[in-house]
């Protein structure tokens, strides 16, 4: 049987590599395809706190500049993810941070990864997710919602 296609998540896993996935792996240990399932679970558990985030009145309005912010920038310059990407990431990269945490305990009740470990691969994706996020809102531009960017297609047709 097949994985549904996620979107955002194929996405995250083609700008993470698989050098890069390989050093997931090791960080988590676990095989490629145990690495390939933690991003699917970690981007499902960042995703969902995103939204929830959105849909909170006291943090709503945060996520919508934060999604105009990245819309605005134009797409990250490439390599970003790899090296400071996270660092120089605006309100984007501070919400993703904030839904870090939560994902991280999300993945490890998931898995049963112990809890360290979902903090360090969360922590790894981070910059990655916000690298594919950014790339999405430039290529949508101004107007589009976090549902665009996380349920979209980056943009592609």
């Amino acid at each position: 049987m097949s994985e549904p296609r996620d979107p955002l998540r194929d996405d995250v896993l083609a700008e993470l590599g698989e050098e890069r996935l390989g050093e997931l792996a090791s960080a988590a240990g676990t095989d490629p395809a145990g690495a390939r399932a933690l991003v699917g679970d970690s981007v499902a558990a960042l995703s969902d706190g995103l939204r929830r985030a959105a849909a909170e009145p006291e943090s709503a309005g945060e996520v919508r500049a934060a999604v105009d912010e990245a819309a605005e920038a134009g797409p990250p310059l490439r390599g970003v993810a790899a090296f400071g990407g996270f660092a120089a990431g605006g309100l984007l990269a501070g919400v993703l941070a904030k839904a870090a945490r939560p994902a991280a305990r999300a993945v490890a009740k998931r898995t049963g990864l112990p809890p360290a470990t979902a903090d360090r691969a969360v922590d790894l994706l981070l910059p990655v997710v916000l690298a594919v996020l950014t790339k999405r809102a430039a290529a949508k531009g101004k107007g589009g919602g976090l549902g665009d960017l996380l349920d979209g297609d980056g943009g592609k047709k």
